[in-house]
């Protein structure tokens, strides 16, 4: 029968062997040889399947929650988001080789135009006392002999709902690479039959980074906008690994002048 701790019968059976093995340890130096040897055979028994709960307690536990939407924002935030791949586990974890226009989830998606097909994206588990996001996505490449590699998240829909060109669109990323890499992140947001596009280079003096997309001065149609979507750009992946631990993105206003 499976027990559940947090009902009536797991916490009044834990009540009770607690306060057995209390006795226990308050008459163990008066207690006869005969019970004392029971005893220390019992807690001998006990003793690593305890070790075993505590310490895959403690790693489990120590790890970011799984799902988490816990992340900065900014005063006025009115939509903000991390996307699937960085809140809870994908099947499957992992494209290798990831050919062009390969889908890790809905959202994510890798494009280049390497003939060799040496691109590798993959899901882990964050691990990190700072890591907020329960997981992260490694873009592994080799050699490679194209001339663009991108990842593509597509945002949803209702990050165009009341959408106005006074909002900004921030991009807030945690992001190790093995060698130094120049990356690129392009705003799309496609409004009728145009699309704005705002391009912006990502800050590497660390791995946690920041960027804000402003709407002020591009042709956005407010009314017609329908569909937004973020380009990751690499510039000379060759043999590199990137981990983007984090990723999230979120909408505020401009502050009034």
């Amino acid at each position: 029968m499976k027990l559940n701790p947090n009902e009536l019968l797991g916490r009044f059976l834990h009540h009770r062997v607690l306060a057995r093995w209390k006795t226990a340890a308050r008459n163990a130096v008066h207690a006869d040889t005969s019970s004392l040897r029971i005893w220390r055979q019992q807690a001998r028994q006990l003793r690593p399947l305890l070790h075993e709960v505590t310490h895959i307690g403690d790693n489990r536990l120590a790890l970011p929650r799984i799902g988490s939407q816990t992340f900065p924002r900014p005063p006025g935030t009115d939509w903000s988001w991390r996307p699937r791949a960085w809140r809870g586990a994908l099947s499957p974890r992992g494209i290798t080789p990831a050919h062009n226009k390969a889908k890790l989830s809905d959202e994510l998606t890798v494009f280049h135009d390497c003939p060799l097909n040496e691109v590798a994206l993959i899901q882990h588990r964050n691990q990190r006392d700072d890591d907020l996001a329960a997981y992260g996505v490694g873009l592994e490449v080799f050699s490679f002999q194209g001339n663009f590699l991108s990842l593509v998240v597509d945002l949803p829909q209702d990050v165009c709902n009341g959408l106005e060109k006074r909002h900004l669109i921030r991009l807030s990323a945690v992001i190790d690479r093995e060698k130094p890499i120049k990356i690129l992140a392009r705003l799309n947001v496609k409004h009728g039959p145009n699309t704005e596009q705002v391009l912006l280079t990502l800050p590497d003096e660390g791995p946690e980074t920041e960027v804000e997309f402003d709407l002020a001065y591009s042709q956005l149609n407010e009314k017609r906008a329908e569909r937004m979507w973020l380009d990751l750009m690499f510039e000379s992946p060759w043999m590199n690994r990137i981990n983007l631990r984090d990723l999230t993105l979120c909408r505020h206003p401009r502050a009034a002048l």
